[in-house]
C-alpha cells in the first residue's frame, strides 16, 4: 500500500549526494525535521527526469524556500555513483540534495515502485512529489502515468500557497 497524506515517511538508509561527497543518511533524519519536499523520479539521466523534472526544482529552489521549505530532496532507484554524476551534470549544488535509493528500499517502503522490467529498467520509483512536515506527509502528488503532470516544482509551489 502506498504512503498517503498523514503517514510518517518510512525510515530507511540511503546515500545522500551533492556531486562531490556522499554520506549515508537515515530518511528519519533528513526528511523528519522541518518542512521538506521529496520528489521521486524513475531514473537519473532519463529524458524527462533530466530535461524537466529535476531542473524545475533546481530553478525554483529559492521560491520553494521562500514558501517555507527547508530542504528539497530528489530520490531515484540508482546507485550513489550514478546520482553523484547526475548531481554534477545538473548543477544541483546548493538547491537540491539527491538521495540514492540503490536497492529501491525507500520506493518499496513508500509503496511507490514502478515495474519497468519490460523495458529493461527493472523496478524503479514512480514519479511523485511530497511535502513533508516533521516526517509526516502533508501533500502527495503521484503521477498516474510516466509523464510529468502533477509532480512538478510548479505543482508543489501551488499547494504551498
Amino acid at each position: 500500500m502506498a504512503v498517503s497524506v498523514g503517514d510518517r515517511v518510512p525510515d530507511v538508509q540511503l546515500k545522500m549526494v551533492d556531486g562531490h561527497k556522499t554520506e549515508q543518511v537515515s530518511t528519519a533524519d533528513v526528511l523528519g525535521k522541518g518542512r521538506v519536499v521529496l520528489f521521486g523520479v524513475p531514473a537519473a539521466f532519463s529524458p524527462t527526469c533530466s530535461d524537466v523534472h529535476l531542473p524545475g526544482f533546481v530553478v525554483r529552489a529559492d521560491e520553494l524556500r521562500a514558501k517555507g521549505v527547508d530542504q528539497v530532496f530528489c530520490t531515484a532507484v540508482n546507485d550513489a555513483f550514478v546520482m553523484s554524476a547526475w548531481a554534477r551534470s545538473q548543477g544541483v549544488e546548493g538547491s537540491v540534495w539527491l538521495l540514492a535509493d540503490g536497492n529501491g528500499e525507500l520506493a518499496r517502503a513508500m509503496g511507490l515502485e514502478l515495474d519497468l522490467t519490460a523495458g529493461g529498467l527493472g523496478v524503479r520509483n514512480r514519479r511523485y512529489a511530497a511535502v513533508i512536515e516533521d516526517g509526516v506527509v502533508t501533500h502527495l502528488m503521484v503521477e498516474p502515468n510516466t509523464g510529468l503532470d502533477v509532480s512538478s516544482a510548479d505543482s508543489v509551489l501551488s499547494v504551498l500557497g
